[in-house]
């Protein structure tokens, strides 16, 4: 495979690409011999977009996944990221900027399942380094649901630094730390937003705690100490669409 194009797989996934970049799918494989409902809707929606659909056996697919469950299709496209800065996405706003900036989600499923929530909040954009972190594979496009082709995922170098750049920004930056004082729901999130989560368990780096404007944390009633990187970012994003009516 070229290096600019990669693989994609589950019905979610290759239908959301289908739907919303067209363009950037080379080729969809389906298993040999899917007849079912499912299968002929997917393979009449490529056909309207001018996409090639082939079949292989459950052999090759299984392959081509990894391992993964791809639920019998997979999909070619292309690996170039729609949005490839942040100021792509700011400068074409028309409400107040709600961002999610991820600290060392290292899972896949993690990182999928956040975008997922990210698209359901209304975020603008879901931002993580390029070391730390396991990248847009096709897991986490998997898990998403689709969201991976709606919500942008930008990836930075230096997540310190593009922090203060997204403050520069007038976008204020919101740590979710176990330690903080102040809950989440004390603090008002109707104008410029940047909720910053790091991974269940380590929580945010020393830096990019320090770059934080404020943190803030989830009040927790039960015995455990933390939550799911993508719950808690469920609760942030809404608590912000929340106040914003």
């Amino acid at each position: 495979m070229s290096e600019d194009t990669k693989l994609i797989h589950g019905f979610h996934a290759v239908t959301a690409k289908l739907r919303h970049d067209p363009e950037g799918v080379r080729e969809i494989y389906l298993a040999a011999g899917r007849q079912d409902a499912r299968a002929r809707d997917l393979a009449q929606l490529a056909e309207a977009r001018g996409v090639r659909v082939a079949t292989l056996d459950a052999a090759r697919l299984d392959g081509m996944a990894g391992g993964g469950r791809h639920q019998g299709v997979v999909a070619k496209v292309s690996a170039q990221q729609k949005f490839l800065t942040l100021d792509d996405v700011l400068d074409g706003l028309a409400e107040p900027p709600l961002l999610l900036v991820l600290d060392g989600v290292t899972d896949p499923h993690n990182l999928g399942a956040c975008l997922r929530v990210a698209d359901a909040a209304g975020a603008h954009a879901v931002i993580a380094p390029k070391d730390r972190a396991c990248g847009l594979n096709a897991t986490a496009v998997k898990v998403a649901s689709g969201a991976a082709d709606t919500v942008p995922y930008i990836v930075v170098t230096n997540l310190a630094r593009s922090l203060r750049e997204i403050k520069e920004r007038g976008i204020w930056t919101i740590g979710a730390a176990g330690e903080a004082t102040k809950d989440l729901y004390a603090i008002e999130q109707k104008g410029p937003l940047a909720w910053v989560l790091g991974a269940e368990g380590e929580g945010l780096r020393r830096l990019t705690r320090e770059t934080c404007d404020e943190l803030a944390k989830i009040p927790m009633y039960g015995s455990v100490e933390s939550l799911n990187v993508s719950v808690a970012s469920g609760i942030c994003l809404f608590e912000a669409r929340r106040q914003r009516g």
